[in-house]
């Protein structure tokens, strides 16, 4: 029973510490405070994935690929999954294998859609133009 109590318990911790991420739904602004009144920082473009820190009363505190720290109206977040292209070229390929053909290659700051993870650490993902395939997790950032 004591086993069992604290596998438990260690699952709850688990999952209590997982990592949030969101989607910003429309470009806006992101403040020093969790109010309007508070300091503009800047303005954070649409399709930009952000790490979720703190939730408070409709605000986030949110982290982007950069590692800034902000807060944004929640309204302005959706539960779409996006990732940041954070290397210079991020190559996407048919198949989640090197040496599958090219589909396209995306610049850094580019956003794409998360569709799944795949073995082998890569990930599926969708351009805006509806082109899809495969890129390496270390060639983005949002998972």
């Amino acid at each position: 029973m004591k086993r069992l109590l604290l596998f438990v318990a260690a699952g709850l911790c688990l999952s209590a510490n997982a990592i949030e991420y969101r989607t910003v739904d429309t470009a806006t602004v992101l403040y020093d405070a969790p109010s309007q009144r508070g300091s503009k920082r800047f303005v954070i473009k649409r399709e930009t994935p952000v790490e979720v820190v703190v939730n408070i009363e409709g605000w986030s505190k949110v982290r982007d690929a950069d590692g800034t720290l902000a807060w944004i109206e929640k309204k302005y977040l959706s539960d779409r999954r996006t990732v940041i292209v954070t290397a210079e070229r991020a190559e996407v390929r048919q198949k989640a294998e090197e040496g599958s053909p090219l589909v396209f290659e995306a610049e850094k700051n580019v956003a794409l859609e998360y569709l799944e993870a795949a073995p082998g650490g890569w990930i599926k993902v969708r351009h805006r133009d509806g082109q899809s395939g495969f890129v390496r997790a270390n060639q983005i950032w949002g998972l």
